[in-house]
């Protein structure tokens, strides 16, 4: 069964245009908390969110509709993603609310769920809470005037955050001796990630950490890493950290200015992991998105490397399934299941740092594990009709592929959250690569 309003992380789409709405969202409140169990006692919800300025009015939207129907409800402010799904479960919620759009701009928002144990919620209990939307039971959801949730506003939020992500560093290791950037993207880390390297050590070169409700991932933060990379340099600084809106993402920076991307930080932190006997399931989750450098590597060094659709809920569950302590995407989001149930870009540039001090190399030593294969990706905004539904086009596109053979892949999708249609080809020549990149673009923009 399709989902109707769940993407591949969260419902999403722009801030006071259906579904991000505040009627819309008090709706969603509603019928979760019902979902949930809300007529239960004592039924416990946590809400954090970043720094965008809808997310005043989704707040408030949310938690209307959770407290009529029982619900009490924690907000903790302005938190990265995967806080939301640590303290969901140290604070013993039921269940758990990102409002965040992640990477995207200001203008856009998202709702991400999680459960009790802190993971992100499955197709089959989102699909489950969608059936309830469309059946429109609010008058039979709401409680009694006697059994009203309240909300209590969680002021040491961040500071718990800051303690669990602490504690996945070392022990008896600190950052000291080391000068690092870190980008906040104006977003949900503008004070965590600071603080972080402050306390364990590090000199730190904070920028973009001052939000005003409408610069978030505003020509910063991982999507644009060129403001960090003038920092590093600038500054002489040992690496430089870039992390999105909602701090779920991470790309990093050398002290050369070279940057390493989620796939090349996978392989980083597999080799020491394996090293360290740490790294659980013989190798690293990985999504189709992946270069295919990555896998090779790892396959040379003894590992697997098996893929799954993009998202990082996707590499999360088959994590989980099949034993895994290790997976991410090429983007960024990196997913250590030991300290997290989801992306977080802090912890993961933090064991990045952690073999910075074990092995004495500087990251540009460690920044050439593998050679990438030259990946070419465009993305096509289309409307109404789905081009990738025409017989014609996939009758083409599966001559390119057939034509392309062995030397590469490609890879078409919609994206799971934006009307786009991502494109993209891999192949050992840079030259190929672009040749059926645009050769396939100009098959699906011909029957847009």
């Amino acid at each position: 069964m399709k989902r109707k309003y769940f993407g591949t992380d969260g419902i999403r789409g722009q801030a006071n245009r259906f579904p991000m709405t505040a009627d819309f969202a008090l709706k969603l409140g509603m019928t979760a908390g019902a979902y949930f169990g809300a007529r239960h006692e004592r039924l416990r919800v946590a809400i954090g969110k970043d720094t965008r300025r809808s997310c005043y009015m989704l707040e408030a939207a949310l938690t209307a509709g959770l407290i009529s129907v029982g619900a009490e409800v924690m907000l903790l402010g302005p938190i990265p993603t995967p806080g939301v799904g640590m303290l969901t479960k140290s604070l013993r919620a039921d269940f758990g609310i990102m409002i965040s759009a992640s990477h995207n701009p200001f203008f856009d928002n998202g709702l991400k769920l999680f459960g009790a144990d802190g993971f992100k919620l499955s197709d089959e209990k989102e699909i489950a809470i969608e059936k309830m939307l469309d059946e429109n039971h609010e008058e039979t959801l709401r409680v009694k005037p006697d059994a009203l949730g309240r909300t209590r506003r969680y002021e040491d939020a961040q500071a718990r955050y800051i303690e669990i992500v602490k504690a996945a560093f070392p022990k008896g290791m600190t950052l000291e001796g080391l000068k690092i950037a870190v980008d906040c993207a104006n977003g949900a880390a503008y004070r965590v990630a600071p603080a972080v390297l402050f306390e364990l050590g590090a000199e730190v070169i904070p920028i973009n950490v001052s939000p005003d409700g409408f610069n978030i991932n505003r020509d910063c933060g991982s999507l644009h890493p060129g403001a960090l990379r003038r920092a590093v340099l600038e500054a002489g600084a040992d690496a430089g950290i870039a992390l999105d809106g909602d701090a779920d993402r991470v790309l990093m920076c050398d002290e050369r200015g070279a940057l390493p991307d989620g796939d090349v930080i996978i392989a980083m932190i597999a080799t020491q992991m394996k090293q360290d006997g740490r790294l659980r399931g013989g190798g690293a989750v990985t999504t189709v998105m992946s270069n295919m450098g990555l896998s090779k590597y790892l396959e040379s060094i003894g590992l697997e490397c098996p893929r799954t659709a993009v998202g990082d809920r996707y590499v999360v569950e088959t994590m989980r399934e099949c034993g895994y302590n290790l997976g991410g995407e090429q983007s960024g989001h990196i997913v250590l299941s030991d300290y997290a149930s989801t992306g977080d870009g802090l912890l993961a540039a933090l064991q990045v740092l952690a073999m910075m001090k074990t092995s004495g190399k500087p990251l540009s030593a460690l920044n050439g594990l593998f050679t990438p294969y030259p990946q070419i990706l465009k993305n096509i905004r289309f409307g109404a009709k789905n081009p990738l539904e025409e017989p014609a086009v996939r009758e083409e596109i599966a001559a390119i592929e057939e034509k392309l053979g062995e030397r590469g892949r490609v890879l078409i999708r919609k994206s799971g959250t934006e009307p786009l249609i991502r494109v993209m080809a891999e192949a050992q020549a840079q030259d190929e690569a672009e040749s059926v990149v645009n050769q396939l673009c100009a098959v699906i923009e011909r029957n847009l």
